[in-house]
């Protein structure tokens, strides 16, 4: 239960002084519904506006941001027959006149804010307009009780439209007076010596500071409340695997003859790193503790083999596996792996998800039970409660990012001391190992299976769509087949993409017959009719969204076109072009894009063109874009850091998680005084399900 000093913290917007329904409306767009204190306070200024300067007209410099005091002098109102001219105020201080500009403001407005002849402070961007000083809709025009009550620094924070700065701002200071002083959990001596604040006074200098200094990127604040975020993440890490590690494991060692099978049937030779990690994955199998491991590896790299090799063991020993996937393209292409490798093994694999009814799903599920089904690999639906297993012990968890942890926990919680794997194919950079998945030792896979050809990747401008149909044409002669993925299922006025129906439409017209469309909001049979056609050569061009990203396995693919690929993120694009290059033809990848590229955009795509190096890009995605979409966790729902930039945290990060193991190692249920402060970061932090984990030991 949260603790009653943070429910000032979690309380409505609507609970701050001055805030009703009508104002928080607004709010919702930039910090989603039902936004609370802790969301405005979270949201941190990204720059300021210096309002310091107040010199006389005479020496005001143009292209400066100033504060004068004025009298209105007189109104040039526009002429009735150019009601769009604009409507100027000449102002003086007795030094010299400067000139207020408003473009389609109404009259009566700006007569009643500036009457003629009253005293006005003005605050905004002065700027020169035929030798004369002018001010274009300046920010503020104030009164003296106005002026007392402006901020010399004033922060500017990131907005959406309809958030004005002074809505954010105003439930910033709101939000700052309601904020409770909370118990230092810090290690007593640490804020000292790095010249850090309390927790409360670093989101006051930041919010309201007096000198530009605290809003600085490198601000002792900033560095507080970082750290105070990666040491609440670290915390809970750790309290997961303690969790797991208080469940005893059970010893799972095999014989090796399920094993030896299938390392014979496979096509090809293992490479170091999946010798390497199977090796690791059943050493931990056979230790008395839980297993919890990562296991990494670029697209293609064959970590499917290396689950299958580590369920090998589990099974020799009479018990059963589970993978999940999120997806059913995804649960079925490993189904279609798995199912081919263990074919002369005698496993019963069977698959799992919402589509499987009636007659054939009580079977699937009476084979759990029984024993009688192996593996069994499915979506979420794993995780339901009807699904029971007569001896689950390990269970391999695909995409990791696209799950939470307790999705994960529900799954280990099938059998008693489940040992856990879960895979990526997004290579992620060290330090978000760190951040998100802290609480499991790592495997990672950085070679490609023997016989993979390198992909000839080329940026081609959408200017040069003829020729690119012109060069499809020669390929589909000599027998390719070619994805051709677009971002979005149909037309939207937000985004303007070529839509996968239309670009469907238009390749059909040049190519009848020989195109299929596959996306999102097909049905599941519909979707597999589609892809079985694409793969069995039936068709030659498949029309797609991001659907194929992942789980799709077309070795005769040879040619990926990704249009608008300015679009996509760096890790997207690799995982699309990883589609291909994976039979024995020589492949190609097509970026389209439409010009002209953002400085982003453009060394996105110049990165992929130059590497196949997924864990290079990992790197340049999270130095670009940062680690809430590194790691997809905007549409997953698996919390970014808010407070902390973790691409330029590393040693921050180091630090919180030494400090997180030494917690835990000597008050490892958080009881001693500094034990409940850090309850209380925990919750802050929205880490419930770890601070749970505490009751539950």
């Amino acid at each position: 239960m949260r603790p009653a000093i943070l429910n000032p913290l979690f309380a409505s917007v609507e609970s701050l002084s001055g805030f009703g329904a009508k104002s928080v409306l607004p709010l919702t767009r930039l910090l989603g519904p039902d936004p609370r204190v802790v969301d405005v306070l979270f949201h941190l200024p990204s720059g300021f506006v210096d309002r310091r300067a107040r010199p006389k007209l005479s020496a005001a410099e143009p292209g400066t941001v100033v504060t004068v005091e004025v009298t209105v002098d007189e109104h040039q109102a526009p002429p009735r027959n150019r009601p769009k001219a604009p409507h100027r105020v000449v102002m003086t201080d007795g030094t010299g006149f400067l000139t207020l500009v408003f473009f389609g403001a109404q009259r009566n407005y700006v007569e009643r804010q500036l009457p003629v002849g009253a005293k006005r402070w003005v605050s905004g961007k002065l700027e020169s307009y035929d030798g004369m000083l002018q001010m274009v809709h300046p920010d503020r025009i104030l009164d003296e009780a106005g002026l007392s009550k402006l901020p010399t620094i004033e922060p500017v924070y990131p907005l959406v439209e309809g958030v004005t700065l002074g809505l954010i701002s105003r439930a910033a200071r709101a939000a700052l007076d309601a904020a409770p002083v909370l118990p230092e959990w810090q290690e007593p001596n640490m804020p000292a010596a790095r010249g850090w604040p309390g927790f409360r006074e670093a989101l006051r200098q930041l919010h309201a500071p007096h000198q530009p200094e605290d809003i600085a990127p490198e601000n002792p604040a900033r560095h507080r409340l970082a750290y105070d975020e990666l040491l609440s993440g670290q915390l809970a890490l750790g309290l997961v695997r303690a969790n797991m590690k208080r469940e005893h494991g059970r010893s799972t060692a095999g014989d090796g003859r399920i094993s030896r099978r299938l390392e014979a049937a496979l096509p090809f030779e293992l490479t170091p790193s999946q010798e390497r990690s199977v090796t690791e994955i059943r050493g931990d199998l056979a230790s008395p503790e839980r297993m919890l491991r990562l296991l990494q590896g670029d697209v293609g790299a064959g970590k499917t083999v290396v689950a299958l090799l580590a369920m090998a063991s589990v099974l020799e020993a009479g018990r059963q596996c589970a993978m999940m996937a999120p997806t059913e393209i995804l649960a079925r292409q490993h189904l279609k792996t798995i199912s081919r490798l263990a074919e002369g093994s005698g496993l019963n694999v069977a698959i799992l998800t919402g589509r499987e009814k009636g007659r054939d799903r009580e079977a699937i599920l009476a084979g759990a039970a029984s024993g009688d089904i192996h593996i069994l690999i499915g979506t979420h639906a794993l995780f339901q409660d009807h699904v029971v297993f007569h001896d689950l012990a390990f269970a391999v968890v695909d995409e990791q990012h696209r799950f939470g942890v307790h999705q994960r926990l529900a799954l280990a919680a099938k059998g008693e001391a489940v040992d856990v794997l879960v895979m990526t194919a997004t290579p992620i950079p060290r330090t978000l190992v760190l951040t998100y998945f802290g609480d499991m030792d790592i495997s990672a896979l950085y070679e490609k299976p023997a016989g993979r050809h390198p992909i000839d990747t080329r940026l081609v401008s959408n200017e040069r769509l003829d020729e690119v149909f012109e060069g499809l044409s020669r390929a589909l002669e000599t027998g390719a087949r070619v994805y051709w993925v677009c971002p979005l299922v149909a037309e939207s006025e937000l985004v303007d993409a070529a839509a996968a129906e239309e670009r469907f439409r238009d390749l059909d017209h040049h190519f009848p017959g020989q195109v299929s469309l596959v996306h999102g909001k097909m049905k599941g049979p519909e979707k597999d009719a589609v892809m079985a056609r694409f793969a069995a050569g039936e068709t030659r061009i498949l029309v797609a969204t991001t659907v194929i990203e992942v789980g799709v396995d077309v070795p005769e693919a040879s040619i990926m076109v990704i249009e608008h690929a300015e679009r996509f993120g760096l890790s997207q694009l690799h995982q699309l072009r990883g589609r291909v290059g994976r039979g024995s033809a020589k492949s190609s990848c097509l970026l389209i894009y439409k010009g002209p590229l953002g400085e982003t955009a453009e060394a996105r795509l110049k990165i992929v063109r130059e590497t196949e190096d997924g864990f290079r890009i990992a790197e340049e995605d999270l130095r670009l874009r940062g680690e809430g979409e590194v790691l997809g966790t905007r549409q997953s729902g698996l919390a970014a850091t808010r407070l902390a930039n973790v691409e330029i945290s590393g040693e921050l990060l180091e630090a919180a998680r030494k400090d997180a193991i030494l917690i835990l190692d000597r008050d490892p249920l958080l009881k001693s005084p500094r034990g409940e402060a850090l309850r209380a970061l925990l919750y802050l932090f929205e880490k419930d399900d770890a601070a749970r984990l505490l009751r539950a030991g």
